[in-house]
């Protein structure tokens, strides 16, 4: 058993003081580490999430997923990735560009789409536009760098930290989106707003990885509403 060298003036042994500081600043790294965790879990935020308290149908068995505007490539990405999503035992899912393909730009004739809904026999569509897609150069300024003053040797301090202590400012491309996504029921009249929903402005560093994250955030949602039947595990 250890024995207490010591003890401070406020008669508390110096180790159990050691262990003590050494206790609370675990605790803060692990409350910064958790913060930083959940913030970086959070995903995309819904600016607007209305489901229609007068809808009284139920689950949807057979939807259609229609990107409405933005470049071909990215409606694709989208549909693609919200079809795989909703797809489960019960609900099938599929994309408006395996039957309506659409080059960049170009509207769809409505009467092409009644015909559509009829013939697939379709229950409800999801729509989603871009509300805001900005690109711009901004220019980022450079940082100096203040590290923690201790490292195990002056050698090893000197060589990790020498090529970031300073970084020059640089320019970079800032794309920023914000999308509104709708559900409506259409098995009958000309179709029942069910669920809107829009985003808050998103930086987009990678289109695949921000479909992903709006996505998820609309199936939980739709699931935590009743919407959309949760996976089984």
């Amino acid at each position: 058993m250890r024995q207490p060298v010591e003890e401070t003036g406020s008669g508390i042994p110096r180790w159990n003081r050691k262990e003590t500081i050494l206790v609370k600043r675990t605790a803060v790294l692990l409350f910064i580490v958790a913060g930083i965790a959940a913030w970086c879990a959070g995903g995309i935020k819904l600016l607007v999430n209305w489901k229609n308290p007068n809808y009284a149908g139920g689950t949807f068995k057979n939807v259609m997923v229609l990107g409405l505007n933005g470049k071909a490539e990215g409606r694709a990405d989208f549909e693609d990735a919200l079809v795989a999503a909703i797809a489960r035992p019960g609900t099938m899912a599929s994309t408006s560009y395996e039957f309506l393909p659409r080059p960049d730009a170009t509207p769809i004739n409505m009467a092409d789409l009644r015909e559509l809904v009829k013939e697939q026999k379709f229950d409800a569509i999801v729509v989603a536009r871009l509300v805001k897609a900005t690109s711009q150069m901004v220019y980022v300024p450079g940082q100096v760098y203040s590290p923690y003053p201790y490292y195990g040797t002056f050698y090893g301090y000197y060589a990790a930290l020498y090529p970031v202590i300073y970084t020059p400012g640089y320019m970079k491309n800032e794309k920023k989106a914000q999308v509104e996504v709708n559900l409506y029921s259409i098995t009958k009249g000309e179709g029942e707003l069910v669920w809107t929903g829009t985003t808050d402005t998103v930086e987009v560093s990678s289109v695949k990885k921000t479909i992903k994250e709006l996505v998820k955030s609309i199936i939980q949602e739709w699931e935590k509403q009743g919407i959309l039947e949760p996976q089984s595990k």
